[in-house]
């Protein structure tokens, strides 16, 4: 396969990357804090959390691991916005030999209990404000230490403050009986006077197990391991480092949650191993209050997804942002819309780049070069030591597009090889075998082409995924919960396309129950899904397409609103 892409590279990118230097992510976390200690390494509510500090704090919560007998091995569940102690938690975790279960903190409860039994975690921490969830299916679960914080619990004199306003002003921690938690703080005194005992991790150890619904709706847990990471960190931060001024402090803001694969490598991750400080936002959503923290640091990159950028550019405040510092704006998760980049050109001065990959690539795979003058449309080149093929259903390696041909005979299948790319599904070997080809390919599911330089446009998903603001929402796993009302017959889900997160999910319902009303299918929902998977558009049909074997055609629907769409 000739890497057509490489003459594409911007000055200074290598074409290949080592990531044999450590060992482990453990192993590159305590270079790090040792090289960079007096810098400060997370940011969040006024509060500064230097190397140093953060060394302390993660060698306290792995002493506590430890000698709780979680080492090597143990996986430790994490279900924690964007708050100080996610990265001492992540951290320490690794240091007592451990893999981190990211857990999305908006879970309902039926979703927690299946990613806590299928991880096999038998440690959560998790933020009070959740423990609601985690009480009604603890018993069920594998779980045997739980470990609650609050918001404020890092925060100092000031945390008071927080946490008093939070529990009793806003009242956004329900009620909650967990008998035999622990407090973060606590676990940390207990570690501290603990001994760390060393832990030897290799590369093909897993580092994380990072959840995905895949193709089938049933999330699963995708084994990156140390490689995989540490690989992907060399990946990015060689993309970034030839476009950061020498001698700059390294300041990234960090408003999508640590838990999602890309602000935990692109973020979290690389920014640990640049010595920079990661400003963390708990609650994005409050986008007045996100601005005044924006104007409080003096920032060179921001990372985020299009609605995110868009909702901050409609904001008369951020225009009047000192944007001298800013040198990379970085789109992911979902696309980047023309509008949004050229206004954000505009306003920031800086163009903002998209990037692609996917939890099961760690996950860049391919990033626009940050030289660009403006918006390009694709998803950029493959990323270096990364091989990146169109593919037919028959198996064919399809070319690239140089303009003469037609489109439609380079399009297929978009698909990664790299070091980058996934051990496999924890513990689900036939799901695995789905998404990889015999030659080491990992087949996205999105459909798309390459141009004669390298530049990769997607034009459709051939998985019938739905993409909320950067999130993943699986048809299945919609109807699947629509089902279980007793009022519904039959059901169908899609993506429709939606100004504020890039799609919406509708749903259409054939009535078992002629009473069924769209109130009722809503309060169903919000019992059952996490808020982004809950449709926003509910319509009621007697009947719904379907092939001569009576299957539903999604597609179907899918061009029925499409042709509205186009009518209106």
């Amino acid at each position: 396969m000739e890497k057509v892409w490489l003459k594409r590279y911007p000055r200074g990118v290598p074409h290949e990357v080592r990531w044999d230097e450590f060992a482990s992510v453990k192993d590159l976390f305590e270079a790090s804090v040792r090289k960079y200690a007096q810098r400060p390494a997370y940011h969040c509510m006024g509060k500064t959390l230097t190397f140093a500090e953060l060394d302390r704090l993660s060698r306290a919560f792995a002493g506590w691991l430890q000698a709780g007998g979680f080492g090597k091995g143990g996986r430790v569940a994490i279900m924690m916005p964007n708050v100080l102690q996610y990265p001492v938690a992540l951290f320490g975790t690794h240091r007592a030999g451990g893999i981190v279960v990211n857990v999305n903190p908006l879970y309902t409860a039926r979703e927690l209990e299946h990613q806590l039994k299928d991880s096999g975690a038998e440690v959560i921490v998790i933020l009070e404000n959740f423990a609601a969830t985690l009480q009604q299916v603890l018993a069920r679960t594998p779980v045997k230490k739980v470990v609650v914080t609050s918001l404020g619990e890092l925060l100092g004199f000031k945390g008071r403050i927080v946490d008093f306003v939070v529990r009793h002003v806003k009242k956004m921690v329900p009620a909650f009986e967990l008998p035999d938690a622990l407090r973060f703080g606590d676990a940390l005194a207990q570690g501290a006077r603990a001994e760390l005992k060393p832990v030897a991790l290799g590369q093909d150890d897993i580092a994380f197990l990072q959840y995905t619904g895949g193709t089938t709706g049933v999330a699963k847990g995708a084994m990156l391991l140390h490689r995989n990471i540490l690989a992907n960190l060399e990946q990015s931060a060689s993309w970034l480092l030839p476009f950061m001024g020498e001698g700059e402090a390294k300041v990234i803001i960090t408003a999508l949650p640590l838990y999602h694969i890309f602000s935990l490598t692109a973020n979290c991750l690389v920014f640990m191993k640049l010595g920079g400080c990661n400003v963390l936002v708990t609650n994005p959503r409050d986008i007045p209050g996100f601005v005044k923290e924006l104007a409080r640091h003096r920032f060179t990159i921001i990372t985020g997804v299009n609605t995110l950028f868009n909702a901050l550019l409609n904001n008369p405040d951020f225009a009047r942002l000192d944007f001298r510092p800013l040198r990379i704006a970085l789109g992911g998760g979902m696309a980047v819309q023309q509008a949004v980049a050229e206004r954000w050109k505009q306003v920031t001065g800086v163009t903002l780049v998209e990037a692609y990959g996917l939890t099961e690539t760690s996950p860049a795979a391919t990033i626009n070069p940050l030289d660009l003058e403006g918006y390009n449309g694709s998803i950029g080149l493959p990323v270096p030591s990364t091989e990146i093929g169109i593919r037919a259903d028959d198996g064919r390696w399809l070319p690239v597009w140089d303009g003469a041909q037609a489109l439609e005979q380079c399009t297929g299948e978009i698909c990664i090889k790299g070091p980058q790319v996934m051990a496999g599904y924890w513990q689900r070997p036939e799901e695995t075998a789905k998404v990889m080809t015999p030659d080491g390919f990992f087949m996205t599911g999105d459909i798309g082409y390459m141009d004669r330089e390298g530049f990769i446009r997607i034009v459709d998903r051939k998985k019938d995924m739905i993409l909320v603001s950067g999130f993943n929402v699986y048809p299945n796993e919609v109807e699947g919960v629509l089902a279980l009302h007793p009022g519904v017959l039959e059901c169908a889900a899609i993506g429709v396309p939606d100004a504020k997160s890039g799609e919406a999910v509708k749903v259409f319902i054939v009535k078992k129950d002629p009473a069924l009303t769209e109130d009722a299918i809503r309060r169903h929902c919000e019992a059952h899904l996490t808020g982004y998977k809950r449709p926003r558009y509910i319509e009621f049909r007697a009947d719904l397409p379907k092939t001569n074997v009576g299957k539903i055609l999604r597609r179907t629907l899918r061009d029925e609103e499409l042709g509205r769409k186009k009518a209106a």
